[in-house]
């Protein structure tokens, strides 16, 4: 199993993904291209594709030049019936590539948050992994419309597109279910200046946050990893 992940930005590693992918026995081909690394131009050395998430917006060609080339290649993975799996700026950039209207400038929603299933997502094989409602880490600001025979698959009380899927198994995830504690922990330190001028009472208050839904969002980050990973 050789796996195509492209990392957009720095300390935004695989977390409970590469967990699972791990268990897999994965093989993985990590590009970051926002550091001038090239990105494949085919799906056929790959036999999955995870675009994880960045400080960009999926629109942001003029700076990060390689973006609408990482969006088509999304599309060039599913169209051969490839796992595709697409986090925070990573769904965005899968909406982008199946013809869905990328949304910038919302208000952030961040911090570990309750997303709800919909109907659809009862039968579907990744999202029926997990509980009907469940917390999960957020950090993002830019959201976007689903495309053209995506099926709806979460919510949250801020963002309408939580998780869509397209086909068999290509997936488009606005929350960061890869982040689990120790990876949250993580971007507390790194990001620590850029955290308290966003919401620094989520600093202060971060323990309380953390023994309130820290487990139960790293379970289902899991659940949710293991079962994408299966459909490789």
């Amino acid at each position: 199993m050789h796996v195509l992940v492209v990392q957009n930005y720095q300390n935004t590693g695989l977390g409970q993904v590469g967990r699972a992918l791990e268990e897999a026995g994965a093989e993985i081909d990590l590009r970051q291209p926002y550091l001038g690394e090239t990105l494949p131009n085919d799906d056929l050395d790959h036999d999955a594709l995870v675009v994880l998430g960045g400080d960009q917006s999926a629109l942001d060609d003029d700076v990060y030049p390689y973006l609408p080339e990482l969006a088509r290649l999304t599309k060039r993975f599913g169209d051969a019936g490839k796992a595709v799996l697409g986090i925070c700026l990573g769904s965005q950039l899968v909406a982008r590539g199946y013809g869905g209207e990328n949304l910038l400038g919302r208000p952030a929603e961040f911090g570990w948050r309750e997303v709800t299933r919909t109907v659809e997502a009862k039968s579907d094989p990744v999202l029926s992994a997990v509980q009907q409602k469940f917390p999960i880490f957020h950090w993002h600001s830019d959201t976007f419309t689903l495309p053209e025979g995506a099926v709806h698959l979460a919510s949250s009380q801020m963002t309408r597109n939580q998780a869509f899927r397209i086909g068999r198994a290509v997936y488009g995830i606005q929350f960061h279910f890869e982040a689990d504690t120790k990876l949250v922990d993580e971007w507390k330190r790194v990001f620590h200046d850029q955290i308290k001028n966003m919401d620094a009472a989520w600093l202060v208050n971060y323990r309380t946050y953390l023994e309130r839904d820290g487990a139960e969002a790293d379970a289902a980050g899991l659940a949710l990893a293991r079962a994408w990973v299966a459909l490789i």
